[in-house]
């Protein structure tokens, strides 16, 4: 891939020099990221890495990256190497940071500590939480218009996923005579799992695929497109996988968020505890529409959407 490296060792500890960088006059003096999964994944931590890039960029300081961290004996590792490196902000791209963080925090006082999508509390220590449910609705909204046997089909890595339960609620809610099959793979990654499901629900008779999982989410897209059949891009836009297979995508602006973020630490002005961001913070949106999506309906959607912005009610609400 164009932007991104693939490590050869799963704890290899990369320096990225920050060249001609001007040095950040704030209170950031370098930035550390732990991955779970590998970089390479076209999806969360892929954008996790252009988001520290950017970090590196438009502040002007070293950052140090390590993939394929997931226990707690590498997390405290991982802490430690970074702790002797000067770094003083950590970011650790998913859930499973935020219990981590908080038995290590409080040893590091130092060094700042921001997660995604877990509980946090106390000082030194930010958790991110991405709206999921919004984006979802609006995917199944586009969906539940598009679909032709009337059965979508959500594939999704956990059942905490607000965006499972919102691509459900905006698809029946919108037409009531779709049905949504859902099914889990327990994994973010676990491609082979999420392909059974696929064919499962290809038999059942699904002409639309939402893969809503970080690292078997192109698999299905490709397999979707062999059968002709639509899906619904997950995390970044994957428009560039077919542009007459993907009908849009629910993107999360992961890259914005962390240039946001690493600004705010600098400044000082970083809130501590448990931060949610939705698309009026312009960090969430759905992606480019399909030409297979007709004008009138991309027009409705996209209406729908900049009401939701403005009002904070979904178009469901609103009737009630």
């Amino acid at each position: 891939m164009k932007y991104f490296i693939r490590l050869s060792l799963a704890f290899l500890f990369i320096l990225l020099n920050t060249g001609c960088s001007t040095p950040s006059e704030g209170k950031l003096e370098k930035a550390g990221l732990l991955l779970s999964d590998p970089i390479d994944d076209q999806g969360w931590n892929s954008m996790a890495y252009q988001g520290i890039l950017n970090v590196q960029s438009n502040l002007g300081i070293q950052v140090y990256v390590k993939e394929d961290i997931k226990t707690e004996q590498q997390v405290a590792e991982a802490i430690e190497q970074f702790h002797l490196e000067g770094v003083n902000l950590v970011f650790g791209h998913s859930f499973i940071y935020a219990d981590h963080f908080m038995q290590i925090k409080d040893k590091y006082p130092e060094m700042y500590f921001v997660s995604f999508n877990g509980a946090v509390d106390g000082k030194n220590i930010t958790s991110l939480h991405f709206e999921g449910y919004a984006m979802g609705y609006f995917a199944g909204m586009l969906a539940s218009e598009m679909t032709e046997t009337k059965v979508l089909g959500v594939i999704a890595a956990f059942d905490f996923q607000p965006e499972v339960q919102g691509f459900v609620d905006g698809a029946t809610l919108n037409n009531p005579e779709v049905e949504v099959l859902v099914d889990f793979v327990h994994n973010w990654v676990d491609t082979t799992r999420a392909l059974v499901i696929f064919e499962e629900m290809k038999d059942a008779g699904v002409d639309i695929f939402y893969p809503a999982g970080d690292g078997y989410h192109v698999s299905v897209v490709q397999e979707a497109k062999k059968a002709g059949l639509y899906a619904i891009g997950y995390v970044r836009d994957q428009s560039d996988l077919g542009e007459n297979t993907i009908l849009t995508s629910t993107v999360q602006h992961v890259e914005k968020l962390y240039e946001y973020v690493a600004e705010a630490y600098d400044s000082g002005t970083l809130e501590e505890g448990n931060k949610y961001y939705d698309f009026a913070e312009g960090v969430i949106s759905l992606g480019t529409f399909s030409s297979e999506v007709p004008p009138s309906l991309k027009a409705k959607v996209e209406a729908m959407i900049k009401d939701y912005i403005e009002t904070g009610v979904l178009p469901h609400e609103q009737s009630n």
